[in-house]
């Protein structure tokens, strides 16, 4: 292995925005590396892989060499592939003849254009794929053993998708405090540890009128992108969550639900993205650790005297909602899901250049997971979560995407639950407004399948 120390130019970051164009790159620089990083890598990279001995590190004094490639890198270079160059065959001058396109802007372009005809055209041939795959591959006459029957398509989501970490290795270690009262409940704010430096977080809402030996059903509540738990409860009309959420957290606790409101961090903007793009190289996603900090959740919530286990539901909004898809599709004990302000076809709106919907026009550099259009659009997620009740809210403003998008690929998951013979475990609601909690049918949805008494008129 040769090493060399070499200047690289330097990039401060994405260049400005041109007029008329949208920022959404990614933020990076580029530097030469300190002779004291270099150093660190190759012991690092020696010590892991065994490298032989017979290892060379130029430097010029700890200091990078002005040019790459120099004589001395290139002779061992040479010698290792067994080749013997001419006496005097080196020289720093450029060679006589060199590539030399008259338009490079053009030949840039064709690349681009050829590179987007083909995902393009991935895009196009991936629901083939997925029926194929997936769809092709399932009895429906396995209603009662459906998530036995799916858990090879929910290890792949799990594994190759999203990611996955070990398992919780400390003690849970719960902490909590008093942070809100009303007339009706309670709020506390309560932390649970996963791993070392990791913990979840989020607000507990506890109706005062839980009885004696009485066991409630649970919603657990979660918010959207650069949210906070408190965004999903206040019912501040004046501000900008309240427009959002409309307090649905303090009013499925005021009907008498517990509700527990998560933090799940993709919060911070540069911040959490460039976490999962961090992550994404190990295979990991942020996911993989909302995940277990949701299993971390659902054990603690499982272990409190008034808490029915059997009767715990999600229901999440935007971000929220994209949660909503894939923590219950992996996580068995949530009973129930409610996806909000984000079901659509997810597959085309991540990879599409022809739609103002499509997320390659915006700053969420973060949202692309891996060989998703191969594996598993909403339906197929939708069918991880099956036989369980699942249900969408949309409003027919909402500038995630138009109804048609929605609508097709609800009609995955309404034909499925039919050929399951449980059509009244799904449904879609559809109401005049925008990206926001409708809160009515979504409420039904929620008393009627975690068997809890409306509150009377």
């Amino acid at each position: 292995m040769i090493v060399e120390h070499a200047a690289i130019p330097t990039i401060s970051g994405p260049p400005a925005t041109r007029p008329g164009r949208r920022s959404g790159a990614a933020p990076g620089a580029l530097k030469t590396p300190a002779f004291a990083t270099v150093s660190s890598e190759v012991r690092k990279a020696m010590k892991r892989t065994h490298i032989p001995p017979k290892s060379f590190f130029y430097t010029a004094n700890e200091k990078p060499l002005n040019n790459f490639a120099n004589k001395q890198s290139l002779d061992l270079f040479l010698k290792g592939l067994q080749v013997t160059p001419p006496a005097n065959w080196h020289s720093t001058k450029a060679p006589p003849k060199v590539l030399h396109s008259p338009i490079p802007q053009e030949r840039q372009k064709r690349m681009v254009r050829e590179l987007e005809e083909h995902t393009q055209q991935l895009l196009r041939f991936s629901e083939y794929h997925r029926t194929k795959e997936f769809w092709n591959n399932l009895d429906y006459k396995q209603t009662e053993n459906w998530h036995e029957h799916t858990q090879l398509h929910r290890d792949r989501l799990s594994r190759e998708v999203i990611g996955e970490f070990h398992k919780p290795d400390i003690p849970i270690n719960p902490h909590s405090r008093k942070i809100l009262e009303t007339e009706e409940w309670t709020g506390y704010e309560v932390t649970l540890d996963i791993w070392k430096d990791v913990f979840a977080w989020g607000h507990l809402l506890l109706p005062k009128d839980i009885k004696p030996n009485e066991r409630r059903p649970v919603v657990v509540c979660q918010h959207g992108l650069e949210g906070l738990p408190m965004d999903t409860i206040t019912r501040d009309q004046q501000s900008r969550a309240y427009r959002a959420y409309k307090g649905f957290a303090a009013e499925l606790a005021d009907r008498g639900f517990i509700v527990f409101a998560p933090h799940n961090p993709y919060r911070g903007r540069d911040a959490f993205r460039v976490l999962q793009r961090k992550a994404n190289p190990l295979g990991k996603s942020l996911f993989s650790i909302i995940v277990p900090q949701h299993s971390r959740i659902l054990d603690w919530l499982e272990s409190q005297a008034y808490v029915d286990p059997k009767r715990i539901g999600f229901y999440g909004l935007s971000y929220g909602g994209k949660s909503a898809m894939r923590i219950p599709a992996l996580e068995p004990r949530y009973c129930l899901s409610i996806c909000s302000a984000d079901f659509n076809e997810w597959i085309l709106k991540n990879t599409t250049v022809d739609a103002r919907y499509s997320y390659i026009f915006t700053g969420e550099y973060e949202i692309f997971e891996y060989n998703l259009g191969h594996t598993f659009n909403y339906a197929e997620m939708a069918a991880l979560i099956a036989p369980r009740p699942f249900m969408v809210e949309r409003g027919h403003h909402d500038g995630v995407a138009p109804d048609e998008w929605v609508a097709y690929e609800f009609a995955k998951v309404r034909r499925l639950y039919a050929q399951l013979k449980i059509p009244e475990r799904t449904e879609i609601e559809y109401f005049n407004g925008p990206h926001t909690i409708n809160g009515q049918a979504t409420y039904a949805f929620l008393h009627r399948h975690l068997n809890w008494p409306e509150p009377k008129q």
